[in-house]
């Protein structure tokens, strides 16, 4: 026997057993229309021909006799950056199911790419990592009002739902004086929106699509001026379109200052020429998806439309970890005093971001003592939140669930007696499952005035990701919906009006769903922090949370 030469054996070659997603692929149902090759923005399918070997036999006895033929067929390609990353389209557009993507549950691409690239994967979305249950999830609603406190009629009765937006002062601090027998304001007080409590949490430019951003928006000012809730939209980082930025509609638009100031300068310099003033600045000082990790927008998807908005080259954008200027809680208010002061001169209410994490109460609880009452609000970002591109390595292993973060700074402003005076909104996986309204419903109740969403709304928007590593490549620029990239050719395949429509119709039905469940407990007002309206089965959520276990 000869001996075996092991100079062409690669052992360290990837195969596609390595792969996270192997194509599936049926050639007896393959029609070669070619849909699938080109609906594929990653490249990972591609016709080829394969050599075939075919036994035969002619005539009344069986004599064998061998021919090679060479037939079309659909071939995945196998290496670490055009691998398959699960997101459908092929079976989506495929007329016979002739193809589709299949999870390996037993893929090693997490060592591979490292391994052949030295550098740490970088994607879009969550976290992937589901180590624990979800905790929204085993929360209900158990007080019921029956016959000694009645409930409400959801259809019929009229309720309440906004959330402030701005400092709220207590009874004994407002600049009331009584004039002649009549009310009067001595002095101008904090300024205060008061909102829909579920905020379109912020998406950067550049991160998003123009059609997308424009699909948003377009959603934003139906839901205010047609269906009558007032949903406020987050600029994200980046600036805004100067078209946005001098119409009417930047009511409707909280401004965002993140670490990387990208585009801020666009915002100052158009002052002047806005007609409305918008409805709130964001300082962003962390994220839930990556705390600690700096913004970033890969070099492919700064096109020149972002690189004028943002004010920026073609390069890799990254936000610096920490926000330049805040080094400490006392510089933070000053700087937020410094924005409304120096910028919008005390109409807009400013609020702050930071990621959930063990250090956010103590930073709550510093505000919660701002002397000069114009700390506007305070959102806090879970572990769960998405995110348009990170580091897998922050996506999966940093970060802090949002539910008992938020429960605990509640609880410290009820221990200082200041609770509702600087509004708490939480976010992070909130509607992961499709469940806004609950969600939400279940977080007002432990102590938030309201929520913010982002990923949620990409997914009503067309988005083929999910949780499970299915797609997350919005970090590439080849989305293959049209929704997280800036090719004008993807970008054509997301239709604006549906998705506008998509996102109205989900508020409309979230609105309901509210109504719902607040009319059981019998509220008319959004029940902050009514935690004696929840219950679990789980006993350690049960005690973290101080809220009633059941069995």
């Amino acid at each position: 026997m000869a001996p075996i030469d092991t100079r062409i054996i690669k052992s360290n070659d990837i195969s596609k057993d390595d792969l996270m997603w192997q194509i599936e692929y049926n050639p007896q149902r393959c029609t070669l229309c070619g849909k699938c090759a080109a609906a594929c923005t990653f490249n990972a399918i591609k016709p080829d021909i394969e050599r075939r070997r075919k036994v035969y036999s002619e005539g009344s006895e069986p004599k064998p006799n061998v021919k090679w033929i060479t037939e079309p067929v659909i071939k995945q390609i196998v290496r670490t950056n055009k691998n398959c990353v699960g997101c459908g389209m092929c079976a989506k557009v495929c007329p016979n199911e002739a193809i589709k993507p299949v999870y390996n549950d037993k893929h090693r691409m997490n060592v591979k790419y490292r391994a052949e690239n030295a550098e740490s994967p970088k994607r879009g979305g969550r976290t992937n990592l589901h180590t624990e249950g979800r905790t929204l999830d085993k929360i209900k609603i158990g007080r019921i009002s029956q016959m000694t406190d009645p409930s409400l009629d959801a259809q019929r009765h009229t309720f309440d739902l906004l959330a402030p937006f701005g400092r709220v002062l207590p009874p004994e601090q407002l600049p009331f004086v009584v004039k002649d027998g009549e009310l009067e304001m001595e002095q101008s007080g904090p300024k205060t929106q008061w909102i829909y409590p579920i905020i379109i949490g912020d998406m950067s430019i550049g991160a998003l699509s123009t059609r997308m951003w424009e699909a948003v928006a377009i959603a934003t000012a139906y839901l205010n001026e047609i269906v009558g809730l007032p949903v406020r939209m987050c600029s994200g980082e980046g600036g805004m379109p100067l078209k946005l930025l001098k119409s009417r509609y930047l009511k409707y638009m909280i401004l965002q200052i993140a670490s990387g100031h990208f585009g801020w300068d666009r915002i100052i310099n158009t002052m002047p020429e806005m007609t409305e003033d918008p409805a709130g600045i964001l300082i962003k000082i962390g994220q839930g998806a990556k705390p600690g990790d700096g913004g970033l927008l890969l070099a492919k998807k700064v096109v020149r439309h972002i690189q004028e908005i943002r004010g920026v080259p073609k390069s890799d954008l990254l936000s610096p970890p920490n926000h330049q200027g805040l080094y400490s809680i006392e510089e933070s208010v000053q700087k937020m005093f410094l924005s409304m002061n120096s910028a919008f001169k005390f109409r807009v209410p400013v609020a702050i971001k930071v990621a959930a994490s063990t250090t956010s109460v103590s930073v709550y609880n510093n505000l919660l003592r701002d002397p000069y009452n114009i700390v506007g609000g305070f959102f806090l970002d879970g572990i769960a939140g998405g995110t348009g591109a990170a580091h897998e390595v922050s996506l999966d292993h940093t970060g802090h669930p949002i539910v008992s973060r938020l429960r605990d700074c509640y609880l410290a402003a009820v221990h200082q007696g200041k609770q509702g005076q600087i509004p708490l909104w939480a976010a992070g996986g909130i509607g992961m499952n499709g469940t806004l309204a609950a969600d939400a419903f279940k977080m007002i109740c432990l102590g938030a005035n309201g929520v913010f969403t982002g990923k949620l709304i990409l997914q009503i928007a067309g988005c083929v990701g999910n949780d499970y590593g299915k797609c997350n490549a919005c970090n590439t620029g080849l989305c293959p919906v049209g929704i997280t990239t800036q090719n004008r050719t993807l970008v054509d395949r997301l239709d604006v009006d549906k998705v506008a429509e998509n996102i109205v119709n989900y508020f409309i039905a979230t609105n309901t769903e509210l109504k719902k469940l607040m009319a059981p407990i019998g509220n008319s007002s959004l029940p902050v922090g009514r935690s004696d309206a929840l219950v679990t089965v789980d006993k350690s959520v049960a005690t973290r949370l101080e809220i009633q276990h059941v069995c």
